[in-house]
């Protein structure tokens, strides 16, 4: 087990990871989320042990080596940019931290077939890596983190960089990969959809703090507070205010009677999250909330349309399926379904969830 005690990392006068309490068990794939410059590679830096915290002490089974060097412990790191030793063919890449350790012969060649297999890089063993594409590359750099049999398995946005049909095959493939090794795996990424994808238990970042931590369905089905439903909704969760008055719900632009699954609510001022693609721009009678915004911008991105929306001091936005042709500065009415609301209290907790995130569905 890997374990963060009241973590913080100081650089001059700022803290870039603040009090980080994470137990990340053997065997787990650990899913790091947060926008650029949310701290997630900082904290990455501090498990490899490329890092020394300022103050708090890393575990690992039960043994402190905040202050071990990364030579000195069973890490293995792949990064953004993929990195492989251009004139060595598939084979020799893979093989390299083995040869490194003085592996034997045999007990090598096992090995990196085994990894090889495992990530269907058997057919390009005998290729220099320079005649692979990104995908089969990156593959190999995974490879040669696996067959390391390190303990501790960092990912820092590994798959970045390829293009869109590369990425979607390795997210498929790397939960199966995680699973056949006992290894503690962080794999770190700004996309929800990526961390909803791979799974696991993900640790939501803002600012250097992890704001939630648990399964990833979980997280993302009631996430702790607005900070947290934001960090896990691309693009970022829509907020508006609204007030409880009795069997009323009141927004700034009149009153709605007041749906059945908001009964519960004490009367008083909420903040009501709605993620994107669950606003319609047509009646729609599960969407019985209706409001009216002015349009700021649209971009239509393939088969759906992001439409930006502003409304009084509130700006949202709408993805909807299908192609949407809507000009800046039309006033266009939207819909709300309150099944679909998330509550938060005027500090940002979170009150209520929708009931499909009682159900286990994505909510």
């Amino acid at each position: 087990m890997l374990e963060l005690k009241s973590v913080g990392k100081k650089v001059g006068n700022q803290f870039h990871i603040t009090d980080v309490n994470l137990s990340l068990e053997k065997g787990s794939l650990n899913v790091l989320l947060g926008p650029t410059l949310s701290g997630k590679t900082s904290l990455m830096r501090l498990m490899a042990g490329l890092d020394r915290p300022t103050h708090g002490d890393i575990l690992m089974d039960g043994k402190s080596v905040a202050k071990t060097p990364v030579q000195k412990r069973n890490v293995a790191m792949v990064y953004q940019q993929f990195i492989n030793y251009p004139a060595f063919n598939v084979y020799e890449n893979i093989a390299s931290p083995l040869r490194v350790a003085g592996v034997d012969k045999a007990t090598i060649d096992k090995k990196v077939r085994e990894a090889a297999d495992l990530l269907k890089l058997t057919p390009y063993l005998d290729r220099t890596v320079l005649n692979l594409s990104g995908g089969q590359q990156q593959r190999t750099a995974l490879a040669r983190a696996l067959v390391k049999g390190a303990e501790l398995v960092l990912l820092d946005e590994p798959l970045a960089n390829l293009d869109y049909k590369l990425r979607e095959e390795l997210r498929i493939e790397l939960p199966r990969i995680f699973a056949e090794t006992g290894a503690i795996f962080v794999y770190a990424t700004t996309e929800p959809h990526e961390a909803l994808l791979l799974g696991g238990d993900t640790a939501t970042l803002h600012e250097g703090r992890v704001t939630q931590f648990g399964k990833t369905i979980d997280v993302h089905n009631r996430p702790a507070d607005l900070v947290t439903a934001q960090t896990f909704s691309d693009p970022p969760m829509n907020v508006v205010a609204m007030e409880k008055r009795g069997k009323k719900l009141v927004h700034a632009q009149g009153e709605t009677s007041l749906p059945k699954n908001l009964d519960s609510l004490s009367d008083g001022a909420y903040r009501i999250g709605v993620r994107p693609h669950h606003i319609r721009l047509h009646a729609d009678p599960t969407a019985p909330v209706k409001m009216e915004g002015n349009v700021s911008t649209s971009e239509i991105a393939g088969s759906e349309t992001f439409v930006h929306l502003g409304t009084g001091d509130d700006r949202l936005v709408v993805l909807t399926h299908g192609v949407h042709r809507v000009n800046s500065g039309d006033r266009i009415p939207y819909y709300l379904n309150p099944s679909r609301f998330f509550v938060f209290s005027p500090e940002g907790d979170l009150v209520l969830a929708p009931a499909s995130a009682e159900n286990g569905e994505a909510a």
